[in-house]
């Protein structure tokens, strides 16, 4: 098999990226690899744990969201060799291409902590980090009567760096209005409640508000479901460790990521497996004819749909520049979202670019929670996901520097 272009990743990214080209010159061969039967729109995974969301409205049919005129393979990638211009398919064939595109998103390491998997979906322990756990968040924070309900966030880099806390927030929220007393922790690897500072001050009071306890620099390693424990890896100011156990009622479990496996190791992923890319063209450090985009790559952006929306276009341009030979366009400065749910009613949007420079898209105090942005994350986001950015239609409203 060979293609003009080759997308290694039928997600958020690798669709939008395909739409984009298809719309552009409907003359190119392009060809997802992808062994997925189903598309998820992940950043409701939240709402749905939350009991915001029908699960059943997250995800449709992959080839429903396969492009017109693009070709659909529908297998997983063993290996790259950017020397002959091809991938190595699961099934022992060879796709050769021109140009490649790799986006297959991250990987989820539950098999990181001990006894996770064995109890996941069940005593207790919850995750919105997949669908078919999202829905055993909102029996528990329903079936919760009182006592201990914790949350934990790991190392970076992960999707959406603020789901940790959005959905303790709308548990918070929950607890609330039902009068039910909850101790409520949040158990997290970084120094701080958010990696851009400007926010991070700002959800401090979001804490307080709700009576929450951060616990910073915890490290979940362990959880015995059975005997609701949960052990962690605590750091003090020195950088001494000691490992802490603490009980549990409920627990929301995110859990440590990496690229995936099948990037590690191979030529074109750096030494820790991420897709090694120049932060703004988006083009291999070392293949010219590879491009990287979405959460599989090292760029030092937030890993969220908002920022797969605004690489794809920068992605497209560049493979149709290359095709004609004309000029590179514009660079992806990094642009990234968060839309911090902050209760049942209200987010803050945080919107940022490279060096955690903050740059909304709307006038006004970012830091303000917002009814308005609610309504935007549960209706008007997913609209413009499903109809428009896998559609191939741009939408990139201006950001600007905030001061």
């Amino acid at each position: 098999m060979k293609h003009q272009i080759v997308i290694v990743g039928g997600g958020a990214a690798g669709i939008t990226v395909a739409a984009l080209l298809g719309r552009k010159d409907k003359a190119l061969d392009i060809a997802i690899i992808d062994p997925s039967d189903t598309h998820y729109y992940q950043p409701a995974f939240t709402l749905v744990g939350g009991g915001e969301y029908a699960a059943a409205a997250t995800h449709h049919a992959q080839a429903d969201c396969m492009p017109s005129g693009t070709a659909w393979i529908k297998d997983s990638v063993l290996s790259f060799h950017p020397e002959l211009n091809s991938v190595k398919l699961a099934n022992g064939e060879s796709v050769e291409y021109d140009y490649l595109v790799v986006c297959p998103g991250l990987q989820l390491d539950w098999h990181k902590v001990d006894g996770l998997l064995e109890t996941m979906g069940s005593n207790g322990v919850c995750s919105n980090y997949l669908l078919e756990y999202a829905n055993y968040t909102w029996d528990c924070i329903q079936n919760f009567s009182g006592g201990s309900a914790l949350f934990t966030q790991p190392a970076m880099p992960i999707k959406c760096a603020g789901a940790p806390q959005k959905i303790m927030y709308m548990a918070a929220d929950h607890f609330r209005k039902n009068n039910i007393n909850a101790d409520i922790a949040f158990h997290t690897t970084l120094p701080s409640m958010f990696g851009v500072p400007l926010f991070a001050e700002a959800l401090k009071g979001v804490v307080a508000s709700y009576g929450i306890s951060a616990e910073f620099k915890n490290t979940l390693v362990a959880v015995d479901g059975p005997n609701k424990q949960a052990v962690f890896d605590v750091e003090d100011a020195e950088g001494n460790k000691q490992q802490v156990s603490r009980a549990f009622d409920m627990m929301h479990v995110t859990p440590p990521q990496s690229a995936p496996d099948f990037l590690k190791g191979s030529p074109i992923g750096d030494a820790a497996g991420w897709v090694d890319v120049d932060p703004g063209t988006l083009q291999h450090k070392t293949f010219s004819n590879i491009y990287g985009l979405g959460d599989a790559t090292n760029t030092p952006n937030a890993k969220t749909s908002a920022a797969a929306r605004l690489q794809a276009p920068i992605v497209a341009k560049a493979l149709l520049a290359r095709i004609n030979q004309s000029a590179q366009p514009a660079d992806y400065d990094g642009y990234g979202a968060c839309p911090l749910v902050t209760s049942k009613n209200s987010v803050m949007l945080a919107e940022f670019c490279y060096g955690g420079e903050v740059t909304p898209s709307f006038p006004g105090d970012p830091r303000k929670q917002r009814f308005s942005f609610w309504l935007l994350k549960k209706y008007f986001f997913p609209f413009l996901y499903w109809k428009v950015m896998l559609k191939g239609i741009e939408f990139n409203p201006a950001h600007r520097t905030y001061r």
